[in-house]
């Protein structure tokens, strides 16, 4: 009851203090139209509206701009407007090519979402950050002292401090964690606590992150890209770096891995310059912030793993790569608690790795953070803080939460009932899913209703009151900027030596249909957060383990068998992408520049090759290649359209859409280059529109041809040659050379006489045949440039060598992969005699082509079943594959 009073003291304080805020402000906004006339910046405000009982993060309560917001203002009141739309173009664009993506679930455009970024960030003054800095340094001391308290002697709930049956009655508190030990007693290395600012100026606490904190990544991707937007303005400002937390982050974690390894029950520690192996466990690309995951990972420079991924064996958790079991020391996971080990916890999960919680439980592996840590997410716990801090940190709570009382306690339920209209229903645990209920919207019936189940499952229910959050400007195009309510998410990491926190944050905007509530799955939008006027730069400087000759390391040792797997398909959907452009661009060429009765065997060559890719239907060309009705052209040319624009129909559209997705498994080892241009080559289909024409199909081919060669270009130079290079390479060579062989095939069974130069161009070998032959191309160089010149990378000497090369490399440490089958076919093919073999009528060159083609089928079956766990993923039919 003590609890309650003071709640309700608190918040009567709050609410006083906001009436005479909102007092302040109204008599600023009766004289805001003069002050404004003289203010430098009234063309950037002159469309800006300040809500009355609002804290404005702009404009003071005279409706001056305040202090640290003047420098941006000026800025933009001294730009011509096409500036602005301009730099709103760029950082739109720099999402979409940079792939950041945040799934927001029925939405149409699922995982492929851009995330919305505002251009204008929040910009906070250094002295108020530091008193954030402080507060949130605090109190993730303090959520790290609560749950080692609650898994451990629970003097808590013996004293108490904590009720019995909030605790134990939370589907958070996960009973096989109960007694699990912490290094450096340190059990939530990860933390994150949202922030609102009330009319009084005042921060408050409305959620703390602590099971799977989300949201870091996307605040270094907002910074990256608005400050390119702003880059002056970022350096006049002094804005505050991000990059030093991260690094710390990492540092951090390499701290406890190590300790891990040495500490742990049947652990071997490791060498001073010897590096843990530190992996990031993602739910799947399916998860709606995976984006992050993927980018977090790569920036940390962490494997990116799925729970499939992993193993435990003796008590330890291990990576299953193809050199064999890699020993994990930390895992950062983005599970949730109870998904995490079906063994212990939920049984039923798929997403997790049996035997983890055994694992933490005897040392031999840091997990960031510990299991359990979803019970500090409640929001029934906020009222407990006050009093815990005073207990456990021996000083005041430095930031306040937002006023909540826990319908548990009988008190607090007839608090909650009396005054239902001013106060905000919440679930009381983070596993009951429901949207928050406001009392001032509820009809009388519905009113009834939820007072009903309040009463039958009072624990359920916690209730909060309704704050009057903060406003920041949000740019609305042509209009300037509006205001928009604003939350912000702060982030702390654990070091050996205490907490650190990031210098800004996540802004999120409340952009969907209700205002009130701040939710980036309703359709929020984010800001870039500025910390103006730079500040100590709070880094931890571990000590550092330098690398020893011993360590150095030319390969990677930790690519998972999904991984490659995902490599070889990049491999063979690149090299099917590509070889739809040729073949599309020679037939609509073909059709539009020969006159039909000008076409000979080429021309049913060409379509026969359609025919096999699936671009067209068999239905629509007879044995002799030609149309079946009169109107052949026509019908041919709309479907070639449909193949190139369609992604619903095989051909170039889904085969880059099979490409994305691919590469989409692979984000965390691509370079931004490289994504940026996957990216652009999908959007480039969806511009094409509704109506699907034949220069939209030109278009789309040209410029697709262009971006494969750079992507190509990107794999040779920018690819290390480890395995995943050697199954991209293999998953090439094999595409090749099955196009390779076909084709020609197909070319061996044109009536003499017909052009061959449509042959060359398919196997972009034309120009190197014109430079040396300068003549109208023939069978017999034709032949050799394609089979047998090794100096060729088109030839099929040439892919066939290159498959015999990495396979042996493979067959080194892990047995017969194929090579034996392509050993003797290499043999005969650069055993063929020019003069006899290398022509069209030769039946022996036809046998031959037909059992390479054959062999590289069955070299890519043998690779599927020795080395992937996941070849269902990737149907020959649904793509338009060879076989």
């Amino acid at each position: 009851m003590n609890q309650m009073q003071q709640q309700g003291q608190s918040q009567a304080q709050s609410q006083g203090q906001s009436q005479n805020q909102q007092d302040g402000q109204q008599h600023g906004q009766q004289q805001s139209h003069s002050v404004l006339a003289a203010a430098p910046v009234d063309i950037a405000l002159q469309h800006y509206s300040a809500h009355a009982t609002r804290y404005d993060e702009m404009l003071d309560e005279q409706r001056q701009p305040r202090p640290h917001w003047r420098t941006m203002l000026a800025q933009l009141a001294s730009e011509a407007p096409r500036v602005m739309q301009h730099r709103l173009h760029t950082v739109q664009r720099a999402v979409k090519e940079n792939g950041v993506t945040y799934n927001v679930y029925a939405d149409p455009q699922g995982s492929h979402r851009p995330w919305n970024l505002d251009v204008l960030p929040l910009i906070l003054a250094q002295e108020e950050w530091q008193e954030i800095e402080n507060a949130v340094i605090q109190r993730a001391g303090l959520m790290n002292n609560i749950l080692q308290d609650v898994y451990g002697a629970q003097n808590l709930l013996h004293d108490g401090l904590l009720p019995a049956k909030l605790i134990f009655g939370n589907a958070g508190f996960l009973r096989p964690c109960h007694g699990i030990n912490h290094s450096q007693q340190v059990a939530l290395h990860t933390y994150a606590v949202d922030l609102a600012r009330l009319p009084n100026g005042k921060w408050a606490v409305v959620a703390d992150r602590t099971q799977a904190p989300s949201g870091a990544a996307y605040a270094l991707e907002n910074r990256n890209i608005i400050a390119r937007a702003f880059p002056d303005l970022y350096r006049e400002l002094k804005v505050r770096d991000l990059t030093s937390f991260f690094s710390t982050m990492r540092d951090s974690l390499d701290h406890w891995g190590r300790m891990a390894a040495a500490y742990g029950q049947g652990s071997k520690p490791l060498r001073d310059s010897e590096q843990p192996l530190m992996v990031l466990l993602t739910p799947g690309p399916f998860n709606e912030t995976y984006s992050e995951q993927s980018y977090l990972a790569r920036y940390l420079g962490f494997a990116l793993v799925e729970g499939s991924d992993l193993t435990v064996r003796n008590g330890m958790v291990w990576m299953k790569t193809l050199s064999g079991l890699q020993r994990v020391h930390v895992v950062m996971r983005r599970l949730d608690d109870d998904y995490c080990d079906p063994l212990e916890l939920r049984a039923d999960s798929t997403l997790g790795v049996v035997g983890l919680t055994e694992a933490a439980r005897r040392g031999n592996v840091v997990l960031a953070n510990n299991l359990g840590s979803n019970l500090l997410e409640s929001g029934a716990l906020l009222g407990y803080l006050p009093r815990l801090c005073e207990r456990l940190m021996g000083e005041p709570l430095k930031m306040q939460s937002t006023g909540s009382w826990w319908c548990g306690e009988p008190a607090a339920l007839q608090y909650a009932v009396e005054n239902l209209q001013q106060l905000v229903i919440k679930a009381a645990y983070p596993q009951i899913r429901s949207k928050p209920l406001f009392g001032q919207d509820l009809s009388p019936q519905e009113r009834e209703e939820l007072l009903g189940r309040m009463h039958a499952h009072p624990q359920n229910f916690v209730a909060q009151e309704q704050m009057q959050v903060s406003q920041a400007p949000m740019w609305a195009g042509e209009q300037g900027m509006r205001a928009a309510t604003v939350g912000l998410r702060v982030f702390a990491c654990a070091t050996p030596n205490g907490y650190i926190v990031m210098p800004g944050g996540l802004t999120r905007v409340a952009s969907g249909k209700d205002g009130r509530v701040i939710n980036m799955q309703q359709g929020g939008a984010s800001k870039d957060t500025w910390v103006a006027g730079g500040g100590k730069r709070q880094t931890q400087h571990l000590l550092h383990h330098a690398t020893t000759v011993l360590d150095l390391n030319r390969g990677d040792a930790h690519l998972s068998s999904r991984v490659v797997d995902n490599f070889f398909w990049f491999g063979r959907y690149a090299e099917r992408c590509e070889h739809i452009v040729r073949v599309s661009r020679n037939a609509l060429d073909m059709r539009l520049q020969i006159a039909p009765e000008q076409r000979a065997g080429e021309w049913a060559a060409i379509l026969a090759l359609c025919v096999r890719l699936g671009l067209l239907e068999q239905a629509t060309v007879d044995k002799h290649g030609h149309a079946q009705n009169s109107e052949a052209d026509e019908i041919i040319e709309r479907f070639l359209i449909r193949s190139v624009l369609n992604p619903q129909f095989i051909g170039l559209a889904s085969n880059l859409h099979g490409l994305f997705g691919v590469a989409f498994h692979l984000r965390e080892r691509l370079s931004l280059d490289n994504w940026r241009k996957l990216n652009q080559m999908v959007q480039q289909i969806e511009t094409t529109g509704e109506h699907q024409t034949l220069l939209d199909a030109q278009v789309l081919l040209e410029e697709s041809a262009t971006s494969l060669v750079t992507l190509s270009g990107f794999s040779l130079d920018g690819m290390t040659r480890d395995q995943g290079w050697r199954f991209l390479s293999i998953g090439r060579w094999i595409e090749r050379v099955q196009f390779l062989c076909s084709n020609i095939l197909l070319a061996l069974q044109m009536p003499p006489g017909c052009r061959l130069d449509w042959l060359l161009e398919l196997a972009d070998s034309i120009v190197t045949y014109r430079s040396r032959y300068m003549a109208a191309p023939e069978w017999l160089p034709l032949l050799d440039l394609l089979l047998l010149d090794d100096t060729n990378p088109r030839s099929v000497v040439f892919q066939l060598e290159g498959l015999t090369k990495y396979l042996h490399i493979l067959e080194q440490s892990h047995g017969a992969c194929g090579s034996e089958i392509l050993i003797p076919l290499t043999n005969t093919l650069r055993q063929l005699q020019p003069e006899h073999d290398l022509r069209s009528d030769s039946l022996h060159l036809g046998k031959i082509l037909g059992e390479i083609n054959l062999a590289s089928n069955q070299i890519a079956h043998k690779i599927e079943l020795r080395f992937f766990s996941n070849t269902e993923l990737h149907g020959n039919a649904a793509v338009g594959v060879s076989t």
